[in-house]
């Protein structure tokens, strides 16, 4: 009489090989198993700041909340502490790879069209004539030995610059492609903590509330 074998799928009968396997030695290594399971309780535990604590840290900086963006870019990680303000409340971070690029992402209020891109210098760029080409929802414009993707939104451009030599123009693009408003957890990684144990300022007692500031140095009669 044949017999029917029923053959358990590779990836259900492997976890019950490891099991039948490591049941055959009852003591694991306490060491490996406290830090197995305290790696488990810390990505259990993980919070990430709320939408009023990320503003807060935005604000601290001098920038405005709405005007942080972040991207990705195979092979560029963000340089936390190039995050800061640019302008009155702009955004600015530098994307760094291991061969020294830097692609530059800001975000600042204005407009830019197809008929005023040529006006602003690209970049840094002190000078030297700047073109400007349409790039499906993008502008495309070089100048001054640096290139960029300028992305016109409602009231603010945000911007991807980075040298012409340092980094490919299919790169740049690819940036601009992946440029978006962060969620919680790109939010927490972009935006430093505020300092601890930052403070409002402290009022001063001798600074009239009228006037000029200037300290109120008035001596009393016999002193």
């Amino acid at each position: 009489m044949n017999r029917r074998v029923r053959v358990l799928p590779l990836l259900l009968l492997s976890p019950l090989l490891l099991t039948a396997c490591g049941s055959e030695h009852p003591a694991d290594d306490p060491v490996a198993a406290a830090a197995s399971s305290a790696a488990a309780s810390a990505a259990a535990e993980e919070v990430f700041p709320t939408s009023d604590e990320l503003e807060d840290r935005a604000t601290a900086l001098g920038i405005a909340p709405e005007l942080v963006y972040v991207t990705r870019v195979p092979g560029f990680t963000l340089a936390r502490q190039s995050v800061g303000v640019l302008g009155d409340d702009g955004f600015s971070a530098a994307y760094t790879s291991g061969s020294g690029a830097v692609i530059t992402l800001s975000a600042d209020r204005g407009s830019m069209t197809g008929d005023t891109c040529r006006a602003r210098p690209v970049g840094d760029a002190g000078g030297g004539p700047v073109t400007c080409e349409r790039d499906a929802e993008s502008l495309y414009r070089t100048g001054g030995g640096q290139h960029e993707y300028a992305l016109p939104k409602d009231g603010h451009v945000v911007r991807l610059t980075a040298g012409a030599d340092a980094v490919p123009r299919d790169v740049l693009r690819r940036a601009a492609v992946s440029v978006h408003r962060p969620d919680a957890a790109e939010a927490a990684a972009t935006l430093p903590s505020p300092r601890p144990g930052a403070t409002a300022p402290v009022e001063r007692g001798d600074l009239p509330p009228v006037g000029d500031g200037a300290p109120d140095n008035h001596v009393d009669a016999g002193g």
